[in-house]
């Protein structure tokens, strides 16, 4: 049964290992939690932070090559209340590599900012309360 104390690991392949893992360190302020290499021929970092209920994995396939996110709304969104705690995360964003983009679901772009990262998928930090509805 899925409760409110279930861990949730989101994972994505990438041709980027260790730089994609960097830029979500450095840019969310993530800590690496877990590593492994060829583990049955994959390699992974599992990024986030150790009391969060939810962490990153982004793996690679050796000797396949994954490409580019999909779709451009593919995304994670982080809704960041305090506007002094929103600004300071973008600027933190771009300062680890991201680059700022236009969302392409406009709704997104109301409150808040889209980052992409070097595989071309996106976070967006909005810059509200997070609305149950």
């Amino acid at each position: 049964m899925i409760t409110k104390n279930t861990k949730i690991r989101i994972a994505r392949p990438t041709d980027n290992l260790a730089q994609v893992a960097q830029m979500y360190v450095d840019g969310l302020g993530f800590e690496i939690i877990a590593q492994f290499e060829n583990h049955q021929g994959f390699d992974g970092v599992m990024v986030g932070h150790r009391e969060h209920l939810y962490h990153l994995e982004f793996t690679h396939h050796r000797g396949t090559i994954v490409g580019k996110a999909p779709s451009h709304d593919n995304l994670l969104v982080f809704y960041i209340a305090n506007s002094n705690e929103w600004e300071a995360q973008c600027s933190q964003m771009i300062e680890a590599g991201f680059r700022e983009v236009k969302s392409y679901n406009p709704y997104w772009d109301t409150a808040g900012k889209t980052f992409s990262d070097i595989d071309e998928y996106r976070v967006v930090l909005q810059n509200r309360e997070w609305e149950e509805n």
